[in-house]
């Protein structure tokens, strides 16, 4: 066993907590990509079946976007007794959350059945399934990050992050199997339930796995330090906002462009190809599915990057990338040929992944260790509350009040120049040792400033 002051574990227990923390990952976003998914292809026609089919997309998109509005106070409360109690037991809590609210979906009556009813009841779960979200990422990543080495961390820590584009493969992969072995009447009717009610199996497998996982060594090491020195400690949210403000905010603005521009090309372009292209639904969800792949693929590569040359440049090729690539994107949609969809939306993924690969590695040497469940998780989600969630609500409106997408490619664009001066803010934490982030002790010795906290004073 490595000095679990230096960050790392034995050789053989990393590939495991990886596994654990992928497989988790995976679940938890299965679950939230299903919702997404089914609100641009179910949930207008099944939960406000009298609005006309873009207005009823957009109703369902805002149940959608509710959910984003619990993920900041998942961040909160899991941060906080994530740097209390540890980060094991807090992503179990996360995972059985976000399962049962899921499986529920699936047993929910429709609006033909009781009303108005159903529609307050499916945006209660997207709560509970927001607020676990919200937990669950920074618990993931953190995991990871602190389990492994500093010179790859940025590989290992990417791992977590490939839970992103397989939860949407599998979410768009069931959905596309119902919708090839149905009809469009039956997978109204009864169909779409399925996938929902996978989850509960899935959650199975994943509680099996992430019990059987150790407890960060480095996190031991700080709770045992915090409790030798016999110190009332202060709420984990007020050591954030007092030492690492800077942090949050370029973490924040680190999101923009990555959030916004992953839910318009995946979740918004299901909405466009269907609706304004003439695509079938098979068509775009095979489109999404096959990028989703790819991406996978690409995402350890990227976190290898970052090792190699650093997470910034990196991360700034991802943004400007997306930036520029935003306006070719719906071009190439408008085509209507299904290869030109599968290449636009494959070329969005591979942007978006060198910016989401360096993330977990990047956010987590921002943060000290008794700070970083909260740190990083309040980052990351109260961005997702002006990015992600808005994403396919403003899309739509855009597309629906101007009849074309060049506005939204303005909108992910202008995203994308806030993550670029973000992440220009931060100085390169590349190879950063996760214990000299520390935040100032209760007798205000000196100690080392946080990474882009040095970066900023220069």
């Amino acid at each position: 066993m490595k000095d679990p002051a230096r960050g790392s574990a034995a050789i053989g227990s990393l590939p495991r907590v990886v596994a654990a923390s992928l497989i988790g990952t995976t679940i938890e976003w299965y679950d939230y990509f299903l919702y997404g998914t089914a609100a641009a292809l179910v949930f207008g026609k099944v939960f406000f079946p009298n609005s006309d089919p873009l207005t009823g997309t957009l109703l369902s998109f805002l149940t959608y976007a509710i959910g984003f509005a619990a993920r900041p106070l998942g961040a909160l409360v899991f941060g906080h007794f994530g740097d209390r109690v540890g980060r094991k037991k807090l992503l179990v809590v996360s995972l059985l959350l976000m399962g049962g609210s899921t499986t529920a979906i699936g047993l929910l009556p429709t609006y033909g059945s009781i009303g108005m009813t159903a529609p307050v009841l499916l945006t209660a779960l997207r709560l509970v399934q927001g607020f676990a979200l919200g937990g669950e990422w920074g618990g993931a990543v953190l995991l990871v990050s602190e389990h492994g080495d500093r010179r790859r961390r940025g590989f290992w820590a990417s791992w977590p992050q490939g839970g992103a584009p397989a939860g949407n493969l599998l979410a768009a992969g069931v959905l596309s199997l119902m919708t090839t072995v149905q009809s469009d009447s039956a997978f109204l009717a009864w169909g779409w339930r399925v996938p929902f009610l996978l989850s509960a199996v899935l959650v199975g497998v994943g509680l099996w796995i992430r019990l059987a996982v150790d407890e960060s060594p480095l996190f031991r090491q700080a709770l045992k330090a915090a409790q030798a020195r016999k110190e009332a400690e202060q709420a984990p949210l007020v050591g954030v906002l007092k030492h690492h403000w800077r942090e949050v905010l370029v973490a924040m603005g680190a999101r923009m462009a990555e959030n916004i521009s992953y839910y318009v090309m995946t979740t918004f372009v299901l909405t466009y190809a269907v609706s304004h292209a003439h695509f079938d639904k098979q068509s775009a969800l095979n489109a999404v599915l096959i990028a989703s792949a790819i991406q996978f693929a690409l995402i350890p590569l990227f976190g290898a990057l970052s090792d190699r040359v650093g997470r910034k440049p990196v991360y700034l090729a991802g943004a400007a990338g997306v930036g520029v690539w935003a306006f070719v994107f719906f071009g190439m949609v408008d085509t209507e040929s299904f290869g030109a969809l599968v290449l636009t939306v494959t070329v969005g993924l591979v942007f978006h992944s060198a910016m989401y690969a360096p993330q977990a590695a990047f956010f987590s040497e921002l943060f000290a260790t008794r700070l970083r469940y909260s740190g990083a998780s309040i980052g990351a989600q109260f961005a997702s509350v002006a990015a992600g969630a808005p994403a396919p609500l403003v899309a739509t409106a855009l597309l629906k009040d101007y009849g074309n997408a060049t506005p939204v490619s303005v909108y992910v664009a202008l995203a994308a120049v806030i993550t670029v001066l973000a992440v220009l803010c931060a100085r390169e934490t590349r190879g950063q040792d996760l214990t000299e982030v520390e935040e100032q002790p209760a007798d205000g010795a000196a100690v080392e400033k946080p990474a882009v906290a040095r970066g900023l004073s220069r």
